[in-house]
């Protein structure tokens, strides 16, 4: 039990530790931004500070928070559905060579088509409704997770699939042991890259159906001219995107990969 506590805190400790290298590019970023206002003027490009004031604006409306969550919403849910579909399709292409040169062709097909070209597709099928969003997000990320997962499991090391065999351990128990471990390392980069996604393409086809959410605030800034209003809202979906990131997939990748930490300068030797 104490053993157990002391790891849990050392994962929260160098989790933290491992933010102060994200505070500094934040704060370069703020640096660069600042220097961008200096020499273009607020109406190109406002300052820093004058963003954080509409943001701290937009906090206080609980209408911008409705906005905000069916952004969230509409990108978590769609992500969803693309990393279960892409993880299953993935795995047993990676069990499957055939069925993983199979699907070749057609990821490049997807991969080669724009996300706006969905977009356009999703909105004469489905209107400007969640579902355009879902769709859309689904078809670009998924792609991205299938790849990931059939590489993970395609270039797994067989012998320790083979050792466990020998040891009597059954199918399933060779994947979540052997496999499954292994092609973490390619599932979660793949995962955080789909997300990113998800989100980029939420807004932007919010935007373009006006399906509300973040885009359609957007649009409503671009009409207004409003560069602080419509750099809040894209830090605000950046924000959103963090959090996901940091609340859902560093934490699940961390327990899936916790025999990584013994391997690092300052993990615990076992």
């Amino acid at each position: 039990m104490g053993a157990a506590l002391l790891d849990r805190l050392g994962v929260v400790l160098r989790a933290l530790w491992s933010g102060w290298a994200g505070l500094a590019a934040l704060c370069l970023l703020a640096a660069l931004w600042q220097a961008g206002h200096e020499a273009y003027g607020p109406f190109i490009l406002t300052a820093p500070l004058d963003t954080l004031r509409a943001m701290g604006v937009l906090a206080a409306d609980p209408s911008s928070w409705d906005i905000a969550l069916l952004t969230l919403q509409r990108a978590v849910t769609g992500f969803f559905l693309a990393a279960v579909t892409g993880i299953i399709a993935g795995v047993v292409a990676g069990y499957c060579p055939a069925v993983l040169r199979l699907c070749q062709p057609l990821l490049t097909v997807l991969l080669g088509v724009p996300p706006i070209a969905w977009i356009v597709l999703a909105m004469i099928w489905f209107g400007g409704t969640d579902a355009t969003v879902r769709v859309v997000i689904l078809v670009s990320a998924l792609p991205i997770i299938f790849a990931g997962a059939a590489e993970g499991i395609a270039t797994r090391d067989r012998g320790l699939d083979a050792m466990a065999r020998v040891f009597g351990a059954g199918p399933l128990h060779r994947f979540l042991d052997a496999a499954l471990p292994q092609a973490a390392s390619a599932i979660f980069p793949a995962l955080s890259l789909a997300l990113g996604m998800a989100f980029k393409v939420a807004v932007m086809s919010e935007l373009l159906a006006n399906a509300g959410g973040i885009g359609g605030a957007l649009g409503d800034a671009r009409v207004q001219l409003d560069i602080a209003q419509a750099l809040a809202w894209v830090a605000v979906a950046v924000t959103l995107l963090v959090v996901v990131e940091y609340s859902l997939i560093q934490p699940l990748r961390g327990e899936l990969e916790r025999w990584r930490r013994a391997t690092r300068p300052w993990g615990v030797k076992r």
